[in-house]
């Protein structure tokens, strides 16, 4: 559809002031962008909204592609770049009518040619345009030409150019020439994980298809689907440019790589490899330090929760644990509570598996367990190194467990992590180990247990009429009900149809009280120690969450799904 063909129906609807939409033919004219994700991205519509718009200007059934599931049979009758072109997709068939999703039905020659091309009725439907161009990519993936021809030149710097571990890489003899096309790919799909700001890029051998998911803001998505003949090409690639071996297929590897794009931009790839019954799988984590977030007062913590945090870390000595599966931004906290400690008269020793990001003016030391560099023979090599502060990428037995105390409890402050559901079940896991209670009181300031929650778009963000029975199931207090006002993100092209873009981080810090201690010393259970918590203060991570979504930045199945109802 026409910009302007929208922009006059938006009008007519009233659905955008006549001043507004001239400001966003101004916008559009500097970005180059579709009229709709303009208007999305200055906050003038969402995605809905033009739907229904559409719907009513046309008088004809308005459809939410994000629900349709691609079909294979339907697909095969239109092209993909009849589609792109003409911004239609093919939804469904039933007998002999074609049920085909446009962003502009008026265009009644497209009609035409679509009864020429599939033989077929036609039964238009409305979409709007960034549903549609999102359905086309779901439906079609992506060709392996389509994906290369965005980058090469343009974006990304040839395989003589592209920095490696700190070194130019050489043309590899290994690949083939008529490998070509796999280096190209395999470049084009890091340089838009790198635009899209993904955490974690897929690539997948299956018996019939070889997929590459990207994970955004925690949520997977498809980006697109090759032949599965190329994967073995794709991996070998991947390995040759982390610097692996790539006659090895039988056991997993593990790597790194670092990338400039030509605009200057740098990225870190930790690289794994893991063979699976059809291929070997890789999986590549990117680790964007222009994203680290340094400043703890943005870290999500509440005012209050903040002061304790930073009380605890300017303590001369003792123990700072940090919890929580993987992925929930563990490490963010812990390099944040690391930046507030780095300052000159401080030193500083961290060690880590592997070392996420270079922070300047910290000792950082990379485990080789090849060679006996474990946790526990670094921290032993820190202590006759002077450090004021020891970072200890993971508790993960006892050995670690016990030095790290003693290092705690000898004028050091130690700061590590642990993989725990919270806080008091932090110190079951402790006593499970091995670790005397009379150790753990005597060395532990503070336990932070802490989870991601998705953020709501800005962009699709709409209110939504919440029960206060559903507010009090979820642990609101009656008398709190009324303030809260709960919403959610419809989806839309900026945060690919999932309704949520970024994540922010919810806490439960667990201080070493005096009566914790004395709980902890007599056996207490975990549900004794998080009751007592409670009285002494603590947030949960329940708490935290519903205080996001009070504020209107999370929604209930973010609440649900990343925090535990307070017992």
């Amino acid at each position: 559809m026409a910009g302007l063909k929208l922009g006059e129906i938006l009008v007519k609807q009233k659905v955008v002031a006549p001043e507004k939409m001239a400001l966003a033919f101004e916008e559009q004219k500097k970005s180059k962008l579709r009229l709709s994700n303009v208007l999305i991205q200055m906050g003038m519509v969402t995605d809905s909204q033009i739907l229904r718009a559409l719907s009513e200007f046309y008088k004809m059934q308005g459809i939410d592609l994000a629900s349709f599931e691609g079909n294979e049979e339907v697909t095969r009758m239109i092209t993909r770049d009849f589609c792109e072109k003409n911004l239609i997709v093919p939804i469904q068939k039933a007998g002999d009518t074609l049920v085909v999703a446009l962003s502009d039905p008026g265009n009644i020659f497209v009609l035409e040619d679509l009864k020429f091309i599939t033989r077929s009725k036609i039964q238009p439907v409305v979409a709007t345009e960034a549903s549609v161009a999102a359905a086309i990519e779901r439906f079609y993936g992506q060709k392996m030409s389509d994906i290369t021809r965005q980058v090469t030149e343009e974006n990304l710097r040839d395989s003589e150019g592209m920095q490696i571990g700190g070194s130019q890489t050489e043309v590899i003899d290994e690949i083939d020439e008529d490998q070509g096309p796999i280096i190209k790919f395999v470049n084009a799909v890091l340089a838009e994980a790198m635009r899209r700001k993904v955490s974690d890029i897929h690539f997948e051998p299956y018996e019939k298809k070889y997929r590459v998911r990207f994970r955004i803001d925690g949520n997977m998505i498809e980006y697109t689907t090759q032949n599965p003949s190329s994967g073995v090409s794709i991996a070998s690639r991947i390995k040759i440019m982390a610097k692996l071996d790539i006659s090895e297929k039988r056991r997993p590897q593990d790597g790194r790589i670092k990338i400039r794009l030509k605009d200057g931009k740098e990225m870190d790839f930790r690289v794994s490899i893991l063979p699976t019954m059809w291929g070997e799988k890789v999986v590549l984590r990117l680790l964007d330090k222009s994203n680290l977030q340094l400043d703890m007062t943005k870290l999500g913590l509440e005012p209050d929760d903040l002061v304790v945090f930073k009380d605890c870390i300017n303590l001369p000595q003792g123990l700072l644990l940090i919890t929580g599966p993987t992925g929930s931004g563990k490490t963010t906290t812990i390099y944040s509570a690391l930046a507030e400690l780095n300052q000159p008269d401080i030193n500083i020793a961290t060690a880590e598996d592997p070392v996420e990001f270079n922070l300047e003016g910290i000792n950082q030391v990379q485990m080789h367990n090849d060679i006996d560099l474990n946790f526990a023979a670094a921290l032993r090599s820190f202590l006759r190194q002077d450090p004021d502060v020891i970072m200890v990428g993971e508790i993960r037995d006892l050995e670690t467990a016990e030095i790290s105390m003693k290092a705690a409890s000898t004028g050091h402050m130690v700061v590590s992590t642990l993989h725990t559901n919270d806080a008091p079940a932090t110190v079951a896991r402790l006593i499970d180990m091995g670790v005397a209670p009379y150790v753990l009181t005597s060395t532990i300031n503070l336990i932070v247990a802490q989870r991601l929650v998705g953020r709501i778009c800005d962009a699709c963000k709409v209110p939504v009429d919440v029960t206060p029975d559903v507010l009090i199931k979820l642990g609101v207090e009656s008398k709190e009900v009324g303030d809260y006002h709960v919403y959610k993100g419809k989806g839309c092209s900026v945060c690919n149809n999932t309704g949520i873009k970024g994540r922010r981080a919810i806490f439960e810090l667990m201080r070493m009280t005096p009566k914790m201690r004395d709980l902890i010393l007599t056996g207490a259970s975990q549900a004794e120690l998080r009751i007592t918590a409670r009285l002494e203060g603590m947030r949960t991570l329940r708490r935290s969450a519903l205080l996001k979504l009070k504020r209107g930045e999370t929604t209930i199945e973010e609440v649900l799904n990343n925090s535990v109802k307070d017992t």
